[in-house]
C-alpha cells in the first residue's frame, strides 16, 4: 500500500516494482545534478500504520542525500512536515 502511494506521488510509470530496492533505483535515476526538492506531509498520521516502510523509506532518502559522496546533496532537499514541525534530512 505505501508503496503505490510512492509511485503515485513521486510519478513512477506503471513499470514501477513496489520494493524498496526498485525505489532506490528509480530514485538515483532521476536527474540529480538539477536538484530534487521533496516535500513529505503525513507521515506522522500515517506511522502506526506503516512504521517499518516509513523508517525504510526515510533511510534511504538520507542515502539518496549523500549519494555520489555528497555530490549533490546541497541541491537535494528533503523536508518533513508533521503538523506545524518541519525537519530536513541532513
Amino acid at each position: 500500500e505505501m508503496h503505490q502511494i510512492i509511485k503515485k506521488e513521486f510519478d513512477f510509470p506503471e513499470y514501477y516494482g513496489m520494493n524498496w530496492d526498485a525505489f532506490w533505483d528509480f530514485a538515483t535515476d532521476m536527474p540529480l545534478e538539477m536538484g530534487i526538492n521533496i516535500e513529505i506531509v503525513g507521515l506522522d498520521k500515517n506511522y502506526k500504520k506503516f512504521q517499518t516502510d516509513i523508517d525504510v523509506f526515510l533511510q534511504i532518502l538520507k542515502r539518496l542525500k549523500h549519494s555520489y559522496n555528497n555530490a549533490y546533496s546541497d541541491i537535494i532537499s528533503i523536508k518533513i512536515y508533521h503538523g506545524q514541525t518541519v525537519v530536513e534530512i541532513n
